[in-house]
């Protein structure tokens, strides 16, 4: 029987890999400084899915300003090409566990975080 909702986890590119993470992808616009590519263990890097650059800084990771970051973002993934991508990502999770990988420090309140409930919800 499939899930309900598809498998996919959210967790930051500098973590230890886990054995249930599946399929790894990157989904932010520039790669992680520190992180070799042989030590993020990084099965895909989906840029397209990145926020832009004026509204990442727009952003600043401000906890209030998540809900608000959350709607812009969507709104760009509406745009043909992050919505390829963004399709691209379902069509992995719905083959088995998808794991989201950023560098920010709070993998809650990211991209990663947006992407996933609409992944989980088909949003």
């Amino acid at each position: 029987m499939t899930p309900r909702h598809p498998n996919v986890k959210v967790t930051r590119v500098y973590d230890a890999p886990d054995d249930g993470d599946g399929v790894r992808v990157l989904v932010d616009r520039v790669w992680p400084r520190g992180v070799s590519k042989d030590r993020a263990h990084v099965d895909e890097w989906c840029k397209a899915v990145a926020p832009s650059t004026a509204l990442r800084k727009w952003y600043g990771h401000d906890p209030q300003r998540f809900a608000e970051f959350s709607s812009r973002y969507r709104t760009e993934l509406a745009e043909p090409q992050p919505a390829a991508a963004v399709r691209h990502l379902r069509d992995l999770a719905r083959h088995g566990t998808l794991t989201l990988l950023t560098a920010t420090k709070s993998a809650d309140i990211s991209q990663a975080a947006v992407l996933a409930d609409m992944l989980r919800h088909g949003s």
